[in-house]
């Protein structure tokens, strides 16, 4: 069976510039907009290309997707998904096991605190020690991690976490 690759990013810095704003419509700060564009080229780089996007429909995290797609050289298919929107580890899970079984990577670009949940209850047997230590930490905005697995997305419960990687570490 071939290795699925599943890119978790949190959305980048988001701005409180106007703190009557909702919290859903909060754009991204100009700190922000610099490091999504950073993890795009990082991605693009590293040929960590995803086949599908799914992405939250706050605005922060879809001006995240936006700038890191566009530094990708090719565009993926991409959903935005209501249930990533303040969604719990296992909601966010729920959507992945439902991504179409041709795609053999994902890129999903959400929020904390249910992604970075996510990310350790996956990190499985094999990790890579300092990704993981990196995870047990703070997972900043756009901060991602990388992990890799065989089997099907529908299956999915454990998988080997490659890298955790912030924008502080690409610079």
């Amino acid at each position: 069976m071939p290795v699925k690759q599943l890119l978790l990013l949190r959305h980048a810095k988001s701005s409180w510039d106007d703190p009557d704003l909702d919290d859903f419509a909060r754009p991204l700060a100009e700190r922000g907009l610099k490091a999504a564009q950073l993890i795009g080229r990082e991605l693009a780089a590293r040929g960590w290309l995803p086949d599908q996007a799914l992405v939250s429909p706050a605005l922060r995290t879809r001006e995240t997707w936006r700038l890191v797609d566009a530094e990708l050289p090719a565009h993926p298919r991409v959903a935005f998904s209501d249930a990533l929107y303040e969604s719990s580890a296992t909601d966010i899970l729920s959507q992945i096991r439902h991504v179409d079984p041709s795609n053999g990577s994902l890129l999903v670009v959400g929020h904390n605190p249910g992604l970075q949940y996510l990310a350790k209850q996956l990190a499985g047997p094999g990790s890579e020690a300092k990704a993981r230590r990196r995870l047990e930490g703070k997972f900043p905005t756009a901060a991602f991690a990388r992990f890799v697995f065989e089997g099907a997305w529908s299956n999915l419960s454990s998988a080997r976490l490659t890298h955790c990687l912030r924008p502080k570490d690409l610079r």
